[in-house]
């Protein structure tokens, strides 16, 4: 169930000492972040602030993540098991989830990197990160700060070159305008502070008519 301030209730915090497991999954690419705990207050907090708040078992505390590194976990939907004894938070990070600095808390940063789409939403990150730098030397930066009208144009371009790949190249040339098509858009995007999610709902919400 998706789990809000009205039915928090129903979780069963009691069979585990009142603290439920938390799997923290990437609200975008579906990665699985790391995994908490939280106990009643700790799940109140995080439906409050819209940031994820878990409890310390060794400090016995509360504490939010990013408090210190500012690499915040901004909660999206938080759902409970079948049994209501453990919750998936789908967030989105504002930076490396691990205090090792890593992108995930599991070390091996190829859990999903075989996944050919998987790619897209850590573009999306890298594009945002890039936004939020502030480097000049940054293409990205100086693309979205030339205004909207530059980069609605260099998608328009872009659209231009894959057709024209379509109907006179070859597969490799096509598949690379596509790519640099792909990427435009996606700092179009994010430039108006939407994403790939927004357009993957979308098509979904079409296709069930």
């Amino acid at each position: 169930m998706k789990v809000t301030t009205e039915n928090s209730l129903q979780l069963d915090f009691a069979k585990s000492e009142g603290l439920l497991t938390a799997v923290v999954q990437h609200a975008d690419s579906g990665e699985v972040l790391m995994v908490a705990w939280m106990n009643r207050e700790a799940l109140d907090e995080t439906l409050r602030r819209g940031r994820a708040v878990f409890w310390s078992r060794s400090r016995q505390c509360l504490w939010e993540k990013g408090e210190t590194s500012g690499h915040t976990l901004r909660v999206v939907d938080v759902h409970a098991d079948c049994d209501r004894d453990t919750l998936l938070v789908l967030a989105r990070p504002s930076g490396p989830v691990c205090h090792e600095g890593t992108r995930h808390c599991f070390g091996n940063e190829r859990l999903l990197e075989d996944s050919p789409l998987h790619f897209l939403a850590q573009l999306e990150q890298v594009v945002s990160q890039r936004l939020a730098d502030g480097d000049s030397n940054s293409y990205t930066r100086r693309l979205v700060e030339a205004g909207p009208a530059r980069v609605a144009q260099k998608v328009g371009e872009e659209g231009v070159e894959v057709a024209l790949a379509a109907v006179t190249a070859d597969a490799e040339k096509l598949v690379s305008e596509s790519a640099d098509l792909l990427y435009h858009l996606i700092v179009l995007l994010r430039s108006k502070n939407l994403g790939l999610a927004e357009i993957s709902r979308e098509l979904a919400r079409r296709h069930r008519g």
